[in-house]
This record gives structure tokens, C-alpha cells and sequence, in this order.
């Protein structure tokens, strides 16, 4: 039996504003981290908090890109539904 949760289970949104560029760079960090790791041959827990500081990376990434791009509905629609 697999002990990894999935991702709806282990992710919250957070409440702290990182811009798009920023989560951009940490993935892009973490990206090169986990090449390391691998080269050295890390042991399985190294990789796997890794793995699961990319996902979240990826996640934060994913949802500020959404806010960025996702058009704004209009106060009064929103207060009439």
C-alpha cells in the first residue's frame, strides 16, 4: 500500500502572496537541487521531500498564475449571485 497522499489531501492554499516570477525561481532551484541530489546518489528521503517541495512549488505556481490571468468577475455580479 502506497503512503503518499494525494495532492488534494496534502496541499492548502496558502494565504501569502508569491509572485509568479519568484515560485518561477524556486522551482527552477528545486529542479536543479533534485539533479544534485540524484547525482550524488541521496538517499529515498532527501528525494522524496524534494519531490514533494517541487509539487508544492508546482501548486503554488499553478494557482498564482490563475490569479494573475483569471479575469476578475465584476463586485455587483458576484454580490447578485
Amino acid at each position: 500500500m502506497s503512503s503518499v497522499r494525494p495532492l488534494s489531501l496534502r496541499f492548502r492554499r496558502r494565504r501569502v502572496n508569491h509572485t509568479v516570477e519568484s515560485l518561477n525561481e524556486r522551482l527552477c532551484a528545486l529542479t536543479l537541487e533534485r539533479q544534485e541530489l540524484r547525482a550524488r546518489d541521496a538517499d529515498p528521503v532527501a528525494l522524496e521531500r524534494n519531490r514533494v517541495e517541487i509539487a508544492r512549488a508546482q501548486w503554488d505556481l499553478s494557482h498564482a498564475l490563475i490569479e494573475r490571468y483569471l479575469p476578475q468577475a465584476p463586485a455587483a455580479a458576484q454580490s447578485a449571485a
